[in-house]
């Protein structure tokens, strides 16, 4: 392998990038960079996490908490959450260009933890209390720490960021297993308001030990502040102490496309997250496993993005995300629609995870390769934004279209919906990954000439 597989590709390579010595940033210091990925993974792990564990919400809400309420308005708060940390990426990327990253997880933790104090006291059957505090208040609270995490790290690794940030992914899949392992063991016990006090708890522990020094007061949001470290915030001859959202990168094609495919995927991302177990328990009643689906996806995710993340710096980012993306499609119109049993359910469960984790992971290591570093934070948080409205409106769509949820029949639309959005994002990547390639000849031949 090359000593910069973004860098010096051959070239035949379509993901090439030629830069000149004088302009290659220099690599920070490695522990500062390998603490920086533990640290973001812990934020993902604290912020990520709680979204992905939603599938764990959206059963206990639908059978518990809020019965009377339709399933697809429940989904509505899970993809609030999602909507909003898209919304608000171009806002809290270009914060961190400008300001770095202490303060943005400072507030992020604080307001993770108000949101899931202030959720704790809400009664059964209050669906817009849940929709006010989990949907749009963490929503928005998550959003600036999610972003700044990725941000620091793409600033750190230009040769491993596919494999750098496929680690900080691994956080999410992390919480995905283990707030919903914790939260099924303690409400029986305490009750869910008392289950959410303990998150809380477990979030600020992860959330502020991020800046320079490891102390041991607290451990999760509070590690990540003391070793995560962001790049000097320009130099101090610039006069310029403004910072702006930046949405320049749309005026480059293979941004734009890539864009364009990954709305269309985030479309139909989500919906097996959401909907996998609840088709399980009714379609396949009585079965002892559907209560370890959304453990189960996201110890595949894992697996999957750190892979992922270690093939695209070897064979390039742009290769293998198109590819990953029309396998989660195929996965869902052959092997969901067409099961009939248990067995093939969970084979399915395991490979979607396994590949579809790849279209949360590689579109920013992606930008980051299209992307002067200084600009990283804002355009991917300008990319995200865009992504906003699919990931609001595809989970309630799909929730829409389930026509009877008794009767395997029932789900067919919301399957077919979930496989083809993946499939047409599929498409419009092969056109990004194909401008890129046109683009990367181009410059080498610029060179030689």
């Amino acid at each position: 392998m090359s000593s910069n597989p973004t860098l010096n590709h051959p070239p035949s390579s379509p993901t090439s990038t030629s830069i000149s010595p004088s302009e290659k940033p220099a690599e920070p210091a490695p522990l500062k960079s390998y603490l920086t990925v533990f640290g973001s993974t812990l934020i993902f792990y604290a912020s990520f996490g709680l979204m992905s564990s939603f599938g764990f919400f959206q059963d206990y809400y639908s059978r518990e908490f809020l019965p009377s309420s339709a399933s697809s308005s429940i989904a509505f708060v899970g993809t609030l959450q999602m909507g909003l940390t898209n919304a608000m990426g171009a806002l809290s990327g270009a914060l961190c260009d400008r300001f770095g990253v202490k303060y943005l997880l400072l507030s992020s933790g604080f307001g993770t933890t108000v949101s899931l104090l202030m959720l704790s006291f809400v009664e059964p059957g209050q669906f817009w209390l849940v929709f006010l505090t989990q949907g749009f208040l963490m929503g928005v609270s998550i959003s600036f720490g999610v972003q700044p995490a990725l941000t620091v790290v793409g600033q750190h690794f230009k040769e491993r960021r596919g494999l750098a940030l496929g680690v900080v992914s691994m956080g999410s899949a992390m919480g995905g297993i283990g707030f919903p392992v914790m939260l099924g063991q303690v409400i029986p016990r305490w009750g869910f308001g008392g289950a959410l006090r303990l998150a809380a708890v477990k979030v600020v522990l992860v959330c502020y030990l991020r800046e320079r020094r490891l102390t041991w007061s607290s451990v999760c949001y509070s590690i990540a502040l003391c070793i995560c470290t962001s790049k000097p915030i320009r130099s101090s001859t610039c006069k310029d102490h403004t910072f702006r959202v930046d949405f320049g990168g749309f005026m480059d094609p293979q941004y734009a496309v890539l864009c364009v495919g990954t709305w269309f995927a985030i479309l139909g991302l989500w919906l097996p997250a959401y909907y996998v177990k609840t088709y399980a328990d009714n379609i396949h009643p009585g079965n002892n496993v559907s209560k370890y689906f959304l453990c189960m996806m996201n110890g595949s995710s894992m697996l999957g993005a750190t892979l992922g993340g270690l093939l695209g710096d070897r064979i390039g980012r742009f290769n293998l995300l198109w590819p990953v993306t029309f396998l989660s499609g195929c996965l869902c119109l052959f092997l969901w629609l067409l099961s009939t049993n248990l067995t093939t359910l969970i084979f399915f469960v395991c490979a979607y995870a396994f590949f579809s984790s790849n279209v949360n992971t590689l579109p920013t290591s992606i930008i980051g390769q299209i992307t002067p570093d200084d600009k990283f934070g804002a355009r991917t948080g300008a990319f995200y934004s865009v992504i906003t409205i699919s990931s609001l409106i595809g989970t309630p769509i799909g929730g829409a279209l389930i026509v009877d949820e008794h009767v395997r029949e029932g789900y067919r639309w919301l399957i077919l919906f979930s496989g083809t959005a993946l499939i047409v994002g599929s498409i419009f990547m092969l056109g990004s990954r194909t401008l890129h390639g046109k683009d990367s000849r181009r410059r080498r031949e610029m060179e030689i000439s």
